[in-house]
């Protein structure tokens, strides 16, 4: 198994995604969405899991695994170092530790830490992190070599961030990954917030 990631600026090029991945027979305990939380208010179907946002969101896993699709059981949680998300989905309770294996990614730094557990470059892990804390949304699939350039084309066609570009565009605003909320104060946090980097 390989793990793809990609972010997108819109809820629906997501919701797309997932859509088509499913479709293409991508099993839907395979898929994780983990979308800026403001997305709630446009989605009935989003609910809030046991324990959240403070939790650790169990329930999660079992929310994701039913037979109407990953978007389903979408759910309101809260991730370490990223704060209330909008997510269903394996990555997500990675994220929150709510499943076996999990506390290593919730160890790590919540969503960069299950990122990069999956092998995604940790500067990319804080972009696409980044990325979502603005509004974007992640879909992760988990997928067989024989399927791996199928999920790669439907991944695509949806217009997915460059995390490099993007990466860029944010640090020229002032964006330093390494003023992550997760591992400051609060006094740190709300010093770089006044001064515009959160």
């Amino acid at each position: 198994m390989k793990t793809i990631s990609h972010v997108y600026d819109s809820y629906s090029a997501a919701n797309d995604t997932v859509r088509d991945l499913e479709a293409a027979g991508i099993p839907t305990v395979d898929i994780s969405i983990v979308a800026n939380k403001d997305i709630a208010r446009g989605h009935a179907e989003v609910k809030e899991l046991p324990g959240s946002p403070t939790g650790a969101g169990a329930g999660i896993g079992a929310a994701a695994g039913g037979t109407a699709g990953l978007l389903a059981g979408l759910g309101l949680l809260a991730i370490p170092g990223l704060g209330p998300v909008v997510a269903a989905g394996w990555l997500a309770a990675t994220a929150v530790g709510a499943v076996a294996g999990g506390a290593a990614g919730a160890a790590a730094g919540g969503l960069v830490g299950a990122l990069s557990e999956t092998g995604i470059p940790s500067e990319d892990a804080h972009v696409y992190t980044e990325a979502v804390r603005r509004g974007g949304t992640l879909v992760t699939a988990r997928v067989p070599d024989s399927q791996w350039d199928m999920a790669c084309a439907i991944m695509e066609r949806h217009g997915p961030i460059d995390p490099s570009l993007r990466g860029d565009a944010y640090r020229e605003e002032g964006w330093d990954h390494r003023h992550d909320p997760a591992r400051m104060s609060e006094t740190q946090v709300d010093r770089i917030r006044n001064s515009g980097y959160l």
